[in-house]
């Protein structure tokens, strides 16, 4: 077995480590997964519920500080499983919801109708009759939208549950998003929510703004503060603005993110497989989670002289956010058996028990990087890597790759090993999942583990996820 007549033992393969978990090593040193693996006869995921709720409190925490009111709310399309949305209506937490069986799934857990915050574009006529029913803020897309919502506030809202919403601005500076009205249908907007009198409660404004970078979020969002000003002065509430998500999560250090960009070419994935350049997720940020939002309330719009936060506390204006992957970092993994192993030129290919449609960065045209922890019946493997392998799902097609790149694992993996993909909770485990072949969706395993590495010997209790019937 060689590379271009190299023995693989004396290629460097390019690693990506997560970061260290130790709550997560202490369940892979458990035999816990082993257990579940043979019982479920299949793939499946492990939840870890308290960390939802410290990235919770640390994103509040950051709003604390800064003296800004504010409200967080989870986005339910970042995972589907209930015990997010159950940790949310225990800890007061709102739910950002875009269809009608989402909305119905935090009603069903627990979360009140005016916890919801109702987003998604060109939403139906069932889904904007049900915000209006149970309270819920609706996010406005655009005038067609908005007419659509006044219709069914004058026929189902009485005096006293006005239709709740929100203003979607097009963000100036991405003026090819489909997302939100520009400025002359914003000032179209309020004329038709200032003649809708009582009928509706118009709260504020919000944008729909891709990327992870904090100064456009913050400049946008100074934008947003002036919109409002505007809108009180027309008589309306406008008394907060939500920024949406788009906090950054770090899953690697980043030294081991910028050694591997720098030492990846196409001979480190199987078939030589490229991606375009700035094509992956950007698995190390500097600024992530909780401090993401801190480093948002602290930029100076642009224009301006105060930070944001002063803004909202000098305009008294409330800040909304919705993040979804930044509440579910380092909240769950996802496990796979090995069921083949074969050879190549100077390396392996397996194959696992499910597909890679239960790791969705492939949906993306890209690849998920941080690397899976190979668990042998005798445990964790550890040591420097030397057996490269790329990991297929179990279908029958050829694009059907969990991991493209041939990565370095410490022990030659074997039929019967488990590999373990870190931190999959947001937006990875179940966004593109699908029974291709009549497989079965993984199931989801909620693990109450102790909250630091020292578990005492004792195993992890864990439950199956629940949702409710439909």
């Amino acid at each position: 077995m060689a590379v271009n007549g190299t023995s693989p033992l004396t290629v460097r393969f390019p690693t990506l480590p997560a970061h260290p978990d130790p709550v997560t090593d202490a369940i892979l040193d458990s035999g816990l997964l082993q257990e579940l693996s043979h019982a479920f006869g299949g793939p499946f995921h492990f939840l870890l519920p308290h960390r939802f709720d410290a990235n919770l409190a640390a994103l509040r925490a950051v709003l604390e500080e800064a003296g800004v009111d504010g409200r967080v709310y989870y986005a339910k399309k970042a995972n589907k499983a209930a015990v997010w949305i159950e940790r949310c209506a225990a800890g007061g937490a709102g739910v950002d919801v875009a269809s009608l069986g989402e909305l119905h799934e935090a009603l069903g857990h627990g979360v009140r109708g005016e916890d919801l915050v109702v987003t998604g574009p060109a939403k139906n006529d069932e889904l904007l009759r049900a915000s209006v029913l149970q309270g819920a803020l609706t996010t406005v897309d655009s005038l067609d939208e908005l007419d659509r919502l006044l219709a069914r506030a004058r026929t189902r809202a009485g005096p006293h549950r006005p239709a709740r919403l929100l203003l979607r601005r097009l963000p100036p500076a991405q003026p090819d998003s489909r997302f939100g009205m520009d400025g002359a249908g914003i000032e179209e907007a309020l004329g038709r929510c200032v003649r809708a009198g009582d009928t509706i409660r118009m709260e504020g404004f919000s944008f729909h703004l891709s990327g992870y970078a904090t100064r456009p979020r913050a400049d946008l969002a100074g934008h947003l503060v002036d919109l409002c000003l505007k809108a009180r002065a027309l008589g309306l509430r406008a008394d907060r603005i939500s920024i949406g998500g788009g906090l950054a999560v770090d899953y690697a250090a980043a030294a081991d993110w910028h050694a591997f960009l720098a030492a990846q070419r196409p001979a480190h994935y199987h078939a030589r497989k490229s991606f375009p350049a700035g094509g992956f997720y950007p698995y190390h940020s500097p600024v992530a989670g909780a401090a993401a939002l801190r480093a948002v309330l602290a930029a100076v719009p642009g224009g301006g002289r105060e930070s944001l936060a002063a803004r909202l506390r000098g305009t008294r204006t409330a800040l909304l956010t919705e993040p979804g992957r930044a509440l579910l970092d380092r909240a769950g993994s996802s496990v796979f058996r090995v069921q083949g192993v074969k050879d190549r030129d100077g390396y392996a290919i397996l194959t696992v028990d499910g597909t890679s449609l239960s790791l969705s960065e492939q949906w993306f045209g890209s690849e998920y990087l941080p690397e899976p922890a190979l668990v042998t019946p005798a445990g964790r493997a550890l040591g420097p890597g030397t057996h490269p392998a790329c990991v297929g799902g179990a279908s029958c097609l050829e694009s059907d790759l969990l991991t493209w790149r041939k990565v370095p694992f410490p022990a030659r993996p074997a039929v019967g090993d488990l590999l373990v993909y870190p931190n999959t909770a947001g937006y990875q485990m179940d966004s593109n999942e699908s029974p291709f072949h009549d497989l079965p969706l993984p199931p989801k395993v909620v693990i109450e583990a102790a909250d630091g590495p020292d578990t005492g010997g004792a195993r992890p209790r864990w439950r199956l996820d629940r949702r409710p019937a439909r």
